[in-house]
């Protein structure tokens, strides 16, 4: 089976789930109850474009503080555990989405936690990155280059970086 097709079934998996699994499996793509409950609203999903099209748009719809409950279900990049509780699958996701930072150096993994914990004082929040296919060395420099922003400018940055999360994990969660 290819690809698309095992997406699709996986798809059809999701659109005959009962409410609460899919509203669990969606939290395990993105940390916001109110972006989980919404896409389970719209079930079922025609096509994989329908469901990452309305995976979008709704994410785009939900508030700031929405976008903090999903930010919170992150462990901060170089760690492991999210600040809030969130399913072993969640957390095996990170691990991998973060496999950049498993050769890190010892410097560039103590300049990232202090740089971590900087940003959070900053911003209230911690540092959001699509870190899929990205170095350690890459991860730091994007950090260090936001860290110069305003609350305006990289709440929706962090914001469109935790979009492409959740997009990859909708792929992941269908293929299992």
């Amino acid at each position: 089976m290819d690809t698309e097709q095992a997406l699709t079934k996986g798809l059809h998996w999701l659109n005959n789930l009962p409410r609460e699994k899919a509203l669990a499996e969606f939290l395990k793509c993105c940390g916001s109850k109110n972006w989980a409950r919404k896409l389970e609203e719209n079930r079922p999903f025609k096509s994989l474009e329908g469901l990452y099209s309305i995976a979008d748009t709704t994410w785009w719809a939900l508030n700031s503080a929405d976008w903090l409950e999903a930010f919170s279900a992150h462990p901060k990049i170089g760690e492991r555990k999210a600040n809030s509780q969130v399913s072993a699958t969640s957390q095996a996701w990170s691990g991998q989405e973060q496999a950049g930072i498993n050769d890190a150096a010892q410097a560039t993994l103590q300049e990232l936690a202090t740089l971590n914990s900087q940003y959070e004082a900053k911003f209230g929040f911690i540092f959001i990155v699509c870190a899929t296919g990205k170095s350690s060395e890459e991860m730091l420099a994007m950090l260090i280059n936001r860290l110069e922003n305003q609350l305006s400018t990289e709440l929706p940055i962090a914001a469109a970086e935790q979009a492409k999360i959740t997009r990859l994990r909708l792929a992941k969660l269908l293929a299992q």
